[in-house]
């Protein structure tokens, strides 16, 4: 169980309240050392992914702990850059990715106990749509000039239009088993 994978899932989660000390501590590097936390914790994220296939160490508990950590740490993000700019413009992608996080989450739940978890497997728009989310929250909790504000909100967004995207092919990948009839009756 305690693989290289399942150690850099686990220290990912374990950055997590280490991340929220740091942007609030009354320095002021703060949000910068706060952000290179979340990008520790996104390059742990590829590195446990990389390393579970190129040593062949895939485990359950890797597979139901890696997700989870990749939520917490993004919801934390996103409810520390909804408090910190206190805007519209900053809360409405938030909401919809975090949204969309619940939903696919119960989606695939939900898939598992019918025997249909692949059809709502990770795609790789979803991989996109958290390189986008990834950049945009760092740029977001860094707000080290409008340059970098900017580009982070435009990034963003386009992570919110992924985010949708994606729902909606899997929410189309199951929508079948959604809409089927119970005949059990």
């Amino acid at each position: 169980m305690w693989n290289i994978p399942n150690l850099l899932t686990s220290f990912r989660i374990l950055l997590i309240p280490v991340f929220l000390v740091f942007f609030y501590l009354p320095i002021k590097e703060a949000q910068f050392i706060a952000a290179c936390i979340f990008v520790l914790a996104a390059i742990t994220d590829g590195l446990d992914g990389y390393f579970a296939r190129k040593l062949n160490q895939h485990t359950k508990f890797g597979e139901f702990l890696d997700p989870v950590a990749d939520k917490i740490m993004v919801a934390a993000a996103l409810i520390v850059v909804v408090e910190y700019y206190q805007t519209f413009w900053i809360t409405i992608p938030a909401l919809i990715i975090i949204s969309r996080e619940l939903i696919i989450s119960a989606l695939r739940e939900w898939m598992a106990e019918v025997g249909k978890r692949d059809a709502v497997a990770v795609s790789s728009l979803g991989k996109i749509k958290t390189t986008a989310q990834m950049i945009a929250l760092t740029g977001l909790l860094w707000d080290a000039n409008l340059f970098v504000k900017t580009t982070a909100t435009v990034a963003l967004y386009t992570a919110a239009v992924l985010t949708l995207w994606s729902m909606q092919v899997y929410l189309m990948s199951a929508w079948s088993e959604l809409t089927a009839e119970n005949n059990t009756n």
